[in-house]
Formats: C-alpha cells, sequence, structure tokens
C-alpha cells in the first residue's frame, strides 16, 4: 500500500514539475519575442499629441510586440515624403498629407487609419499682452502653409468666432518649422502656434 501512495504522490509531483516547467518555458518565449521596429515620422513635438507619448514610455506599443522609433519631420509634405521615400512605415500628421500626395498622382497612395486628437492644439501669439480677435483686423498673420492643417484651423477658428478674414493680411509663406523664429526676428505682427513653441516665444527676454 505504501508503494502505491508514494507511486502516487511521484507522479503528482512530476506532473507539477512539468506544469511550473511548462510555463516558465512559455513566459521565457514571450519575453523573447523580437519586437518589430517602427518609425514613425511625428509632424511636430507638442503636448497636444502627448496621448502617444504616453503609450510609447507606457510600453502600450511594446505589449503589442511594436518598437516605435520618434522622428521629429516639422511639416505635412516633409511627413509625406518620409512615408513614400521609405524613411519611415507611419506619419503623424494631418490628413492632408494624403491628399498631397493624391494630388501629385503618385503611384502609392497615403493612406490615412487613425486619428489621435479631436480638437484644435494651436494658439494665437500677440506681441501684446492685452489681446482681442479683432485686434487682427489689418494687421499680419503668421499661418502657416496654405492648404496646411494650421492655417486651416485658423480660419475656421476665424470664421466661428465671426471674424472677416478678408481684413486680415495671411501671411502663407513661412514654413511650419520656421514660424517661431520668424515671428522672434520681428515677421508679422501675430503668430499661430503649437505648443510648447506658444510658450517658449511668449517668454523671450
Amino acid at each position: 500500500m505504501k508503494k502505491i501512495i508514494i507511486g502516487i504522490i511521484a507522479i503528482v509531483i512530476i506532473g507539477i514539475a512539468i506544469t511550473i516547467g511548462c510555463l516558465v518555458g512559455k513566459k521565457d518565449e514571450k519575453e523573447t519575442v523580437k519586437l518589430e521596429k517602427i518609425k514613425l515620422a511625428e509632424v511636430t513635438h507638442s503636448p497636444f499629441y502627448a496621448p502617444l507619448y504616453v503609450a510609447i514610455e507606457n510600453g502600450y506599443f511594446k505589449e503589442q510586440g511594436l518598437d516605435v522609433e520618434l522622428i521629429l519631420t516639422p511639416g505635412a509634405d516633409k511627413v509625406a515624403t518620409s512615408v513614400i521615400s521609405g524613411d519611415t512605415q507611419i506619419g503623424f500628421a494631418g490628413p492632408e498629407s494624403a491628399i498631397y500626395v493624391y494630388e501629385g498622382k503618385e503611384e502609392d497612395y497615403l493612406v490615412t487609419f487613425a486619428g489621435l486628437t479631436k480638437r484644435d492644439g494651436q494658439f494665437i501669439v500677440s506681441r501684446n499682452k492685452d489681446f482681442k480677435l479683432e485686434d487682427l483686423y489689418g494687421k499680419e498673420v503668421l499661418v502657416g502653409r496654405l492648404g496646411g492643417m494650421p492655417a486651416l484651423n485658423f480660419l475656421n477658428a476665424l470664421k466661428n468666432a465671426g471674424i472677416d478674414q478678408n481684413k486680415i493680411k495671411l501671411n502663407y509663406s513661412v514654413e511650419f518649422a520656421a514660424l517661431s523664429g520668424s515671428f522672434i526676428g520681428n515677421t508679422g505682427d501675430f503668430v499661430n502656434l503649437f505648443e510648447p513653441n506658444a510658450m517658449i516665444i511668449t517668454h523671450q527676454p
């Protein structure tokens, strides 16, 4: 009888050991899975896109098997070029980037497949502390490239506020990445900026 009991106990112990071994093996296998490298071209680095940064820093992408490398690529047109050339796999910019490619009759079109934000993350920066939208009349405003999302959102904001854009000198000639520098260099009376650039230039000495 003792031999039978000892045999049963031995079988149970062996079974437990095998089970534990399988679980450890699966854990090790999961930990050694090679992550797929993804290069993501980001149109601008801003707190407005905080959800993306949180997902990267907290490892949410890695949990899905992706190793995301964020590459700053100022301007939606440059983001589109980066993806088409194969330098990056995903472009993070306004949907106008896909339209540029389509209008350019490219063979490989860009596909807009996800959205991260639902609001406008831009700010109108003035040279004066006291400011109201009517102060834009007759003044030069650096709004970004014509047809770009920053410019379109700016014009939409004016429309919603009942401001006549035809009474404002809209400057579309300054590249997105150069808006802050141009304004600091005394070009324009107002500028349309994302954070943190808006806060940075308002604290310039």
